[in-house]
């Protein structure tokens, strides 16, 4: 039985992994839970109390073993000045499951593995830097996957017969990978060119075209960073209240999680940024030699940027070996159950997730790059260490729900899921959209046989749109731009009750 359960635990985190969700954190982890809300964490009937509430495993008969799958389908757009686009219409699988065994008497354990969420998105944008000879816009890239999957044990005990307390021990597994433009703050090239009085590569990219510099605000380059893994461990505590067969309450409390990925790879080109730099150069050549042909203002722009140590039969692209840090929230919740009358129950969670002390920046590593140029411009041997803005905000969940039975065999459920949306107006861009604030659900449950039953679910995740300020501390680009998201989630669950 112990080896069966290892390797179910090991099949579904391998399973989990194959996918990519987009906004928000999964309000609930199988059709049962989905069906009414998401309101788990008072309400002891199913195995994803492992994740929600580890207490209330305390308050399910004998043993169950519960798997589920979910399809979730994203709706994104974005528009800003140059673009009005949908992004790509994506399928993403989801897999849970769990196992719970109460024979011990007070004593209850269970084993579990659950998609706990992410985002992600795929665009073709318009970019004001990249374009052809010609002036036409050459679409850039626009992706990311971020998931993030965990699994592990639980223990709960009695300390009497309606008062359970409960904990969870999870390793956690994330991916994470994205493509666009990168932008940064000319400040970042610190390559100096004028030894006599310091000015760097940063200070001549940035200052005005009339002083001799470039006039820049940022300097961008197409960047992909992918195969981004990394292993953690969140632990969870839970209460489980429950004073008659009415009434159930539980509180729980999840610790946040400090994630390093590792043995990532990142591809950075600066072609295009070059090549306009090379063109304004040659603007200002022309306009303060009239006379000058253009092969000769080439030659003399070519003279220039050699002078300062840029050679031009080089490229300026680069990989680099790369490492991410971020933290995931620690989170409080709170919830219950109340039995209305016989057949017709009524489910609530709070939450309360600290994404402020969690999503306030990715902090980005480069090292080993080794472009000649680049290196020259960075004022570095190939390393490079950047914070990417984030600046999120704790956000608070409510989700309710109701369950009827209308047979001995069928249950009818119904809910929603009332949230605060974290990503500040400052941050808000289209590849990380978890923008997302309300939901509506509706499910059943159809019992087979007194030990088997089948479960479904429907989600909707309202249409959200977010304006952003201006500026945009991530890059100009989305200042003033607006994200949209919505989604459909498809839930079936299995629950089998020996």
């Amino acid at each position: 039985m112990k080896r069966f359960l290892f390797v179910f635990t090991l099949i579904a985190i391998a399973l989990s992994s194959s996918f990519a969700t987009n906004g928000t954190r999964m309000i609930g982890f199988d059709a049962k839970t989905v069906g009414r809300g998401g309101s788990s964490i008072g309400f002891f009937d199913n195995t994803s109390l492992l994740f929600s509430n580890p207490a209330g495993i305390s308050f399910i008969q004998g043993t169950q073993l519960d798997a589920a799958f979910s399809l979730m389908v994203p709706g994104i757009k974005f528009a800003n000045g140059l673009n009005q686009s949908q992004g790509k219409t994506n399928y993403f699988p989801l897999f849970d499951a769990g196992y719970v065994n109460n024979t011990f008497g007070n004593f209850a354990w269970g084993i579990g593995a659950y998609t706990q969420g992410g985002m992600g998105a795929d665009f073709k944008l318009n970019h004001q830097l990249f374009r052809d000879q010609s002036g036409a816009f050459v679409q850039q890239e626009y992706h990311s996957k971020l998931a993030v999957m965990q699994g592990g044990v639980s223990a709960a005990y009695k300390l009497r017969p309606d008062l359970s307390i409960g904990a969870s021990a999870h390793i956690v597994y994330s991916m994470l990978e994205f493509s666009m433009p990168y932008s940064l703050s000319p400040s970042i090239m610190k390559g100096v060119v004028n030894p006599t009085n310091g000015m760097t590569f940063g200070d001549m990219f940035a200052a005005p075209q009339q002083a001799g510099g470039f006039g820049y605000s940022e300097v961008t380059a197409a960047a992909a960073m992918k195969e981004l893994k990394a292993w953690g461990f969140s632990g969870k505590a839970g209460l489980a209240w429950k004073p008659n067969e009415n009434v159930t309450f539980g509180i729980s409390y999840t610790s946040p999680t400090s994630l390093t990925y590792k043995n990532g790879k990142a591809h950075m080109d600066m072609t295009y940024q070059l090549n306009n730099a090379f063109g304004l150069a040659m603007m200002g050549v022309m306009a303060q030699n009239p006379n000058m042909t253009q092969a000769q203002a080439q030659q003399a722009v070519i003279g220039m940027f050699t002078s300062l140590g840029i050679d031009m039969s080089k490229d300026v692209i680069a990989d680099y070996d790369l490492e991410v840090k971020m933290k995931f929230p620690q989170s409080v919740g709170f919830g219950g159950m109340f039995n209305l009358s016989d057949g017709f129950r009524l489910g609530f969670d709070f939450e309360w997730i600290n994404w402020k002390n969690a999503f306030d920046k990715m902090s980005i590593s480069m090292k080993n790059g080794a472009n000649v140029n680049i290196n020259r411009m960075m004022g570095s041997s190939g390393s490079l260490n950047v914070d990417f803005p984030m600046n999120w905000e704790d956000a608070y969940t409510t989700r309710i729900g109701f369950e009827v039975d209308p047979s001995s065999v069928l249950t009818l459920r119904v809910g929603g899921a009332f949230g605060t949306n974290p990503v500040p107006n400052e941050t808000v861009f289209p590849v990380f959209p978890a923008i997302v604030e309300n939901h509506f659900t509706a499910g059943l449950t159809y019992k087979l046989s007194p030990t088997f039953a089948i479960h479904g679910a429907f989600e909707h995740a309202f249409n959200n749109w977010q304006t952003s300020l201006s500026p945009n501390l991530v890059a100009q680009e989305y200042s003033g731009s607006t994200s949209q998201l919505n989604e459909n989630i498809y839930h079936i669950s299995l629950s089998w009750m020996p």
